[in-house]
């Protein structure tokens, strides 16, 4: 990969792209790592969704399965990264489709968008809920709370409410928060893994926690243990998410062509090694799997803490993790309405000039802040009665998520007159990019089969069903009226210029 000085400023850039600067330009670049480092949060996705792999696949889907998922997201990763330096806009992966289509501009940007927005909403929601899982065990471990699905979805609600105002009212301090939510991350895992390795009296053997596979899926045909392996690298490829925040935030990002691209692919890869570090500890410190695996707690790495290092400390661990989660979900928040600002500016959201309203006070589109608390909290009203409704979360987050990710990246192969940005891959970028565009093809495939036996109504995976009501409902929409009007990524100053409205560039 090569890196070279930005042809031009921030907002000349911008301008050169169709967009009069709108959004406070306040980030730097570690502030841009911070924000997708937060949400990637190996101290929420790796903790929140840990359980998922202890009943699908074991140990060797939780070590060898996060490097091995690991490896393949650096790929997607590094191929956004490239299409993120040449286009450091807000509506990002949408945006890019749009750019890079050689016919079809507007449904690649349609489609695209919808998918990235579907993406968003869900991790958000399973971010949020996975903080409200932990939260809940922390009551419980201190205050005795029993822990139900009612009280684990009220947590939720009050968690989603205080990030929809963080964003609202505190935007200097979301940004300083999501500085500090990096180092919280970097120091906490530092922080379990110690404790994890030298108090505990026994461990588990090493080979054990690289080898072992356990099902407890319910699924008993030839290769089932294999399949649950499969499934549970889940795990790994839902906390590898909402890196594309970096490239979401660029339009408040100081020299966005190479800082946000930057901030994706070091996000990935600081999560791929510290991940696998912390997973190491807690997977080698499990004392008995099953009753860890099944505990009242309803979060298997807080009984493995308790049983390995004793009640109090134990509590402690669990504790760094829920602040954690609350950092996460914070950033996320962010990264959604950043989305949906863009997209709604586009006037691709129904409501749209409700969404893509920026308050100018705080230079924050709040508006679309409050729309993806809301649509968040609909995913998540399924837990109230389905017990796989956490992991149907993390998939559609996966599922959304992902084609969005590498559609620019198809894109990008086929398409020969691509004009690299200051941040590119060379050479390499072909094999990169395909290597991502057939990792992502397995795990939309992966990710919406059965997760258990026998399938009922409370164990059905319905990822599906979300995905294809959004897809359906979009290309209904598309087909029936969208393709009439929307044009794609429309253009702020052309747009401005065209009312005869002021279109300097400005920046803070």
């Amino acid at each position: 990969m090569s890196v070279n000085p930005a042809p031009s400023t921030d907002e000349e850039r911008l301008a050169q792209l169709g967009y009069q600067q709108e959004l406070h330009r306040r980030l730097s670049g570690f502030s841009n790592f911070a924000v997708s480092f937060s949400i990637i949060s190996i101290l929420a996705g790796a903790i929140t969704s840990y359980g998922i792999a202890m009943t699908a696949g074991g140990p060797m889907a939780i070590t060898l399965g996060w490097l091995f998922v690991g490896i393949m997201v650096t790929f997607v990763a590094l191929a956004m990264a490239e299409v993120c330096s040449a286009y450091p806009t807000a509506g990002a992966l949408y945006w890019w489709a749009a750019a890079l289509a050689k016919r079809n501009k507007a449904a690649w940007a349609w489609f695209v968008g919808w998918f990235n927005f579907l993406g968003e909403v869900a991790v958000t929601a399973a971010i949020d809920f996975g903080a409200a899982i932990t939260t809940a065990a922390f009551l419980s471990l201190t205050f005795d709370l029993e822990v139900t699905k009612t009280s684990t979805f009220l947590i939720f609600l009050v968690i989603i409410v205080v990030h929809g105002l963080l964003n609202t009212f505190g935007v200097n301090l979301v940004r300083l928060l999501s500085d500090v939510s990096a180092w919280w991350h970097l120091v906490g895992v530092a922080v379990i893994v110690v404790l994890l390795a030298v108090l505990p009296d026994q461990h588990k053997p090493i080979s054990e926690v690289f080898t072992e596979v356990h099902n407890a899926t319910g699924f008993t045909f030839a290769g089932a243990s294999v399949y649950a392996v499969l499934i549970g690298l889940l795990m790994a490829q839902y906390t590898y998410t909402g890196y594309d925040a970096s490239a979401h935030v660029a339009e408040e990002t100081h020299d966005a062509a190479n800082a946000a691209p930057r901030g994706i692919v070091m996000s990935v890869v600081v999560s791929v090694i510290a991940g696998f570090v912390l997973l190491f500890a807690i997977t080698w410190s499990i004392q008995d799997y099953e009753a860890e695996r099944t505990t009242a707690l309803g979060l298997p790495p807080a009984q493995i803490f308790i049983d390995a290092v004793g009640h109090n400390t134990g509590t402690f661990l669990v504790f760094i993790c829920m602040v954690a989660q609350w950092f996460c979900g914070m950033a996320s928040v962010t990264a959604n309405s950043r989305m949906s600002y863009a997209f709604s500016r586009d006037g691709a959201l129904p409501g749209s000039r409700i969404w893509k309203r920026v308050n100018p006070r705080t230079g924050t589109p709040t508006n679309s802040i409050w729309l993806c608390v809301t649509l968040s909290t609909v995913i998540v009203l399924p837990s109230l009665w389905n017990t796989t409704a956490y992991l149907a979360a993390t998939s559609i987050a996966v599922i959304g998520l992902y084609i969005a990710y590498v559609a620019p990246v198809f894109l990008r192969r086929v398409n020969p007159e691509f004009e690299p940005g200051p941040w590119n891959l060379g050479r390499w970028s072909a094999p990169v990019g395909w290597i991502a565009i057939v990792w992502v093809g397995i795990i939309c495939v992966l990710f919406i089969l059965p997760t258990a036996s026998p399938i009922t109504a409370t164990t059905f995976n319905y990822t599906i069903v979300a995905v294809a009501v959004v897809l359906g409902a979009a290309a209904i929409w598309w087909f029936v009226s969208a393709k009439n009007w929307f044009t794609g990524p429309r253009q702020n100053l052309i747009e401005k210029a065209a009312h005869g409205e002021q279109t300097m560039p400005t920046a803070e």
